[in-house]
């Protein structure tokens, strides 16, 4: 483990980088400026080890508004339908960023905050736990708000991420990891010929501003069809009208199975060799295909960024939950402790 200072923000505070490696050799680096996964490497078939999510060289373009690259986001990850919701008969209002609705918790998103590296682990499984505390009132969302993410290096090569938060009243909570995710190992190549696995047979029905209908519909018989593995490109330029506005994809899939530990999707590779799993106790996964970067977004060594050179596999709560009282979700409220894992296992085939 090593911690060391990646740099300072506009406003002159300290931004901390920890390093991990395990004894399998896999490496992760973070920063507590958006509680970010900045590289994360792993071996292909051949055992070079490769950095496979995307990411910058200075704090500046992370700082840069509206990037999210390795961040934990909230309090409310995806969308909210007009910037606004109630709790307890009292409507609270956020700061809007995508036409009439919030995404990602607007600017005030936990992607734009200064952690603290709170505890750091170095051993068989070398871990660090950031903390964060949200003050009520923070973007507009109700409650003091803890909330802790431990990033764990485990003996199988995954990264485990686990989410923690309490609050001292009621507030609407969806945090998920916004990474980037390119296996190949070269960030200047597309993803478009990787063969993704959604555990799904159905997605949320959503409308032009990607807010949820209400509706589940059946994945079969649509370019939507994750549920065998094929190529990520197979279908994506198909003229299906969400296609289409989005495009690529930008869909939150219905994850199949049981409360608890699940599969959630899996990533393959065929030239690198490797294969990422993801797993998940959340209900759902947003896929996304990098549909587009802000003009000028470069990434280590000036490699400029093109749609769909990485894909994200966001797991989360259904996007716009607290309208939605028929989806599996429900704000966190005091005297209950939030605990949520996602797992990314990386081997190879």
């Amino acid at each position: 483990m090593e911690k060391l200072e990646f740099g300072r923000l506009s406003n002159g505070r300290p931004v901390e980088k920890v390093s991990l490696k395990s004894k399998n050799g896999m490496t992760g680096e973070f920063l507590n400026y958006g509680c970010r996964i900045v590289r994360l490497t792993v071996p292909n078939r051949d055992g070079v080890f490769e950095n496979v999510v995307l990411g910058h060289d200075s704090l500046a373009e992370y700082e840069a508004p509206g990037d999210v690259q390795g961040a934990v986001i909230g309090r409310f990850a995806n969308r909210i339908a007009g910037g606004e919701f109630t709790v307890g008969g009292k409507s609270y209002h956020l700061a809007k960023n995508e036409g009439n609705n919030t995404l990602h918790s607007s600017a005030a998103g936990f992607q734009n905050r200064l952690w603290q590296v709170k505890e750091t682990t170095d051993g068989g499984e070398p871990s660090v736990t950031f903390s964060l505390l949200s003050p009520d009132g923070d973007g507009g969302f109700p409650g003091n708000l803890r909330a802790e993410v431990t990033y764990t290096l485990t003996e199988d090569r995954s990264l485990r991420i686990d989410y923690r938060a309490e609050t001292d009243a009621e507030t609407p909570l969806n945090l998920t990891n916004h990474s980037y995710f390119n296996i190949t190992g070269n960030a200047a190549k597309d993803v478009l010929g990787m063969e993704l696995r959604v555990f799904s047979d159905a997605m949320t029905e959503a409308d032009g501003g990607l807010i949820p209908t209400g509706r589940l519909l059946p994945v079969e018989g649509t370019p939507f069809d994750f549920r065998s593995a094929v190529p990520i490109g197979s279908q994506i330029g198909e003229p299906d009208p969400f296609l289409v506005l989005c495009g690529g994809y930008d869909v939150n899939y219905a994850l199949n199975g049981p409360e608890g530990i699940k599969k959630a999707a899996e990533l393959f590779d065929p030239q690198s060799g490797r294969v990422m799993l993801v797993m998940t106790d959340l209900p759902g996964i947003q896929v996304y295909t990098a549909n587009s970067f802000a003009p000028g977004t470069v990434g280590f060594g000036g490699i400029k960024y093109q749609p769909h050179h990485a894909v994200c596999l966001e797991t989360q709560y259904f996007p716009d939950s607290p309208h939605r009282p028929d989806f599996p979700y429900r704000n966190l409220v005091p005297g209950q402790r939030f605990h949520s894992a996602t797992i990314f296992r990386f081997e190879c085939r």
